[in-house]
C-alpha cells in the first residue's frame, strides 16, 4: 500500500515508520498518489498566530475575541479541551475555562500571515478556493508533471513549510471530491492528513451522522431529524424525487450527497456571498440614538470592504441579538445595489425604526447581501432623495481624503453616538 512520512517526504511501501527517518508520522491508503482534491485548514488559527508572537502565551489556555459581552472568534485546543467554542458567549467560555487569557483580535494581522499561506499554496498550483483566512479547497489534478511528486506528497511539504517557516499548524483532507476533503481535514485535528478515497467512500459514511455536512447548521439539522434523517444511512433510503419534494433544490445535492457524490469543481473565482459586520456591546442597550450610531459606523465597515472588493449588494440585513440570545433580523431589497455607506445606512436605519421589540440589545449587526460587481452599483438617483447624489458625492471625496491622509481624517458626526 503506498505510503508517505510526513516529515522526510519519503514514499515507500505499507509500514508503521518511515524507512529512511524511522518517523512514525505516516499516511497510508491505496489511492494516496492518485487523489488531487485537497481542503486545507490551518489549526486555530487566531490562536496559534498569537501563540507564536508571544512565547508567554504557548503554555496556557488562549481565546481569542471580545470582551466579557463578546463572543469566541477562535480558541486554542487547551481552551478547547475544557469545552470552550467558537461562537460560544465570552462570560460562558470563561465559566468553562476561566484560566484563560483573553485576546482581542488582530484582523489585519491575520489577513497578512494568510497571504503568507497563500503564496504557498500558489506556488502549488493556481486553482485555490480559499474558504475564509485559515482555509481552502485545492485542487491539485496535473501539477504531478510540474512538480515531479504527487499532491499527497505536495500537500506534506505545504504543513511542513507553514511549520518550519511560519511556525503555524495545519491539517489536509485530501479526497476526490470537495465534500469528502472538507470532511476529511476535520478527522485527525491537529496536524492531521486523513484520506477518504473513491474505494473506501461509502463504507466511511455508513453510520456517520449528517451534521458532517458542510454547511448544515442547526436549524437545517432540525428539519432533517423531523424528517426522521440522523445520518447518511437514514438520507441514503430516500427516494432522489421524495427529498427534492421535501427540501426542494437542496434535497437534489443531499441525494448526491448520501452516496459520497459532489460534482462542484474547486473556483478559484468563487463569488463573495455577503459582507457583514456586527457589534457586541458591553452593556445591553436599548438606545435608539446610540443604535443609530453603530448602525452608521458599521456600515463604513461592510462598504469599506466592498469598495475595497470592487463590490456591491442588493439586500441590506439589519440583525439584533436580544438580552435572552433571541436574534431578530430583518432584511430589505434595494432597487439597484450599492457600495455606498450613506445608502446601507439610511436603509439599515429605516430598518432599525421598525423593529417593535424596544430591547435592550446586546448586539448589532449590518450587512449586504446578492453581492455583484460594483460596475452596476449606484447608477440610477434617487427621485425621492433629492440630496441622495450630493451625499454619495462628498462620500467619495471623503474616500479620496482617508486614502491619503489616514482613515481618521475625516469622521462623521453620526459615528460619534
Amino acid at each position: 500500500m503506498p505510503a508517505l512520512c510526513r516529515d522526510c517526504l519519503t514514499t515507500f511501501d505499507t509500514g508503521n515508520r518511515c524507512p529512511a527517518c524511522r518517523s512514525p508520522r505516516v499516511v497510508s491508503h491505496p489511492e494516496l498518489f492518485t487523489l488531487a482534491i485537497a481542503h486545507m485548514d490551518c489549526d486555530a488559527f487566531y490562536a496559534s498566530v498569537e501563540k507564536r508572537d508571544d512565547p508567554a502565551l504557548r503554555a496556557v489556555p488562549v481565546i481569542v475575541g471580545g470582551a466579557r459581552r463578546g463572543v469566541v472568534s477562535t480558541c486554542c485546543y487547551l481552551a478547547r479541551i475544557k469545552g470552550v467554542r467558537s461562537a460560544m458567549p465570552m462570560f460562558q467560555a470563561l465559566k468553562l475555562c476561566p484560566e484563560a487569557v483573553v485576546v482581542k483580535p488582530r484582523g489585519a494581522h491575520y489577513a497578512a500571515v494568510s497571504r503568507q499561506i497563500r503564496a504557498m499554496m500558489d506556488e502549488l498550483t493556481p486553482v485555490i478556493e480559499p474558504l475564509s483566512l485559515d482555509e481552502a479547497f485545492l485542487d491539485l489534478s496535473g501539477t504531478e508533471r510540474l512538480h515531479r511528486a504527487p499532491p499527497a506528497v505536495l500537500l506534506a511539504r505545504l504543513l511542513n513549510r507553514m511549520e518550519t517557516e511560519l511556525g503555524l499548524t495545519g491539517s489536509v483532507g485530501l479526497s476526490h471530491n470537495k465534500f469528502l476533503a472538507k470532511i476529511a481535514s476535520d478527522l485527525d485535528k491537529p496536524r492531521g492528513f486523513s484520506v477518504i478515497g473513491r474505494g473506501d467512500t461509502a463504507a466511511f459514511l455508513t453510520g456517520k451522522p449528517v451534521r458532517m455536512i458542510w454547511g448544515v447548521g442547526a436549524a437545517g439539522q432540525a428539519a432533517l431529524e423531523a424528517a426522521g434523517i440522523r445520518s447518511f444511512d437514514d438520507l441514503a433510503r430516500w427516494e432522489r424525487k421524495d427529498l427534492i419534494h421535501r427540501f426542494g433544490q437542496i434535497g437534489d445535492r443531499l441525494w448526491h450527497l448520501a452516496r459520497g457524490e459532489d460534482q462542484r469543481r474547486v473556483n478559484p473565482n468563487e463569488p463573495m456571498k455577503s459582507i457583514s459586520a456586527e457589534t457586541t456591546f458591553d452593556e445591553d442597550t436599548a438606545d435608539r440614538a446610540l443604535l443609530d450610531g453603530h448602525v452608521w459606523r458599521l456600515a463604513e465597515r461592510v462598504t469599506d470592504r466592498a469598495k475595497a472588493k470592487g463590490l456591491a449588494g442588493r439586500t441590506v440585513t439589519l440583525k439584533l441579538k436580544c438580552a435572552d440570545f433571541a436574534t431578530i433580523t430583518r432584511r430589505h431589497s434595494l432597487r439597484e445595489p450599492t457600495q455606498m455607506a450613506d445608502r446601507l445606512y439610511q436603509a439599515t436605519s429605516e430598518l432599525l425604526a421598525h423593529v417593535a421589540d424596544p430591547g435592550p440589545f446586546r448586539l448589532i449587526g449590518v450587512g449586504l447581501s446578492d453581492i455583484v460587481s460594483d460596475a452596476s452599483a449606484d447608477l440610477t438617483p434617487d427621485l425621492l432623495d433629492p440630496g441622495a447624489a450630493r451625499r454619495a458625492g462628498a462620500e467619495r471625496a471623503t474616500d479620496a481624503i482617508r486614502a491619503r491622509f489616514g482613515p481618521d481624517a475625516i469622521v462623521k458626526g453620526r459615528s460619534l453616538r
